[in-house]
C-alpha cells in the first residue's frame, strides 16, 4: 500500500499487490543461501523499488519503468553505539507539501550532507524539525522517532511529511493490542523533549534503537531511561516485535509469509 502511494505521488504506474508479493517471495527463494544464521541479530534485507528508464533528459515523468527487488544480508543498523546521540539539524529533510510522506530516494539524498556533518561532530544522526515552523519533531534521515513519557505512554510524532514507517505502524499495533500500552499519535513540539524519559529510532533495519540524548546549539536533553540502552517500555516493545518475527508468539493475521 505504501509502495502504491509512493508510485502515485511520483507519477509512476501502480504495481499489482499480488505480483509485488510474488516478486518478493521469488527473490527471497533465489537468495536463501544469503539469509544470515538464526540468532545472530541479522536478517535478509529486502528492498523492492521502481525506476524510470525512458531515454529522455526532459523534466517530465518517464513512460518506461523497471520494477526490481534486491536482497542483502544486514546486521544491526546502529551497532556502533548502545545509545545514540542526535543533533537537531539546521537543514530541512522535507518540504511541508513535498515528498516526505512517501518512500522516495530523493528524501534520503536530502539528508546526506547534514548527516555527514553531524557524524563529523561525534553524533550518530540528525533530528529534523518541520520545515514550516521549525517547532515540531519529524524524524531522522534514516528512521522514525518515538518517545515514552513519564506515565509510560508511547508518544508518536505525526506530520504529513513524516514517512509512514511500517515498523512504526507495527509497533503502535503491538503496543495497543499486545501490551495494553497507551499510544498517542500527535505533533510533538521540540520544547517537549524534556518531558520524555525514553526515546528510540524505529525502522526496518533499526527495529528500535535507543537514543540517549539530543543536542542543539542552545540545549542538551537526556533521556535517562534510554541513556545506556532501550528503556523498559521500548525494550518490551522490541522483545514482543522480534518474538513475532521469530514465531515465538502468534503474529497478527497477514503479518508473516511462508517462503
Amino acid at each position: 500500500k505504501r509502495f502504491s502511494d509512493t508510485l502515485k505521488r511520483l507519477v509512476m504506474p501502480d504495481y499489482p499487490i499480488d505480483k509485488f508479493v510474488d516478486a518478493v517471495l521469488q527473490t527471497v527463494r533465489a537468495t536463501k543461501d544469503y539469509v544470515p544464521p538464526y540468532g545472530i541479530n541479522a536478517a535478509l534485507y529486502i528492498r523492492p523499488f521502481m525506476i524510470g528508464t525512458s531515454p529522455v533528459i526532459n523534466v517530465i515523468p518517464s513512460d518506461e519503468f523497471e520494477f526490481r527487488v534486491f536482497t542483502t544480508p544486514l546486521g544491526s543498523y546502529f551497532k556502533s553505539a548502545s545509545s545514540m546521540k542526535l543533533l537537531i539539524s539546521d537543514y530541512d529533510r522535507a518540504a511541508p507539501n513535498g515528498t516526505g510522506g512517501v518512500k522516495a530516494g530523493l528524501n534520503y539524498a536530502m539528508s546526506f550532507y547534514p548527516s555527514a556533518s553531524a557524524k563529523a561532530k561525534g553524533y550518530n544522526e540528525c533530528m529534523y524539525l518541520d520545515a514550516k515552523s521549525r517547532i515540531y519533531v519529524e524524524e531522522t534521515g534514516t528512521a522514525n522517532i518515538i518517545f515514552v513519557d513519564k506515565d509510560g505512554t508511547l508518544v508518536v510524532p505525526s506530520s504529513p511529511s513524516i514517512l509512514p514507517s511500517i515498523t512504526r505502524k507495527s509497533l503502535i499495533y503491538i503496543a495497543r493490542e499486545y501490551l495494553n500500552i497507551k499510544v498517542v499519535e500527535r505533533p510533538v513540539c521540540c520544547d517537549e523533549l524534556e518531558n520524555f524519559i525514553e526515546c528510540g529510532l524505529c525502522g526496518t533495519a533499526a527495529v528500535i534503537s535507543p537514543v540517549g540524548s539530543v543536542d542543539s546549539p542552545s540545549r542538551h536533553v537526556e533521556f535517562k531511561a534510554s541513556s545506556s540502552g532501550r528503556g523498559p517500555v521500548l525494550e518490551k516493545l522490541y522483545k514482543t516485535y522480534t518474538a513475532i518475527q521469530k514465531e515465538e508468539i502468534p503474529a497478527p493475521d497477514g503479518w508473516l509469509y511462508k517462503v
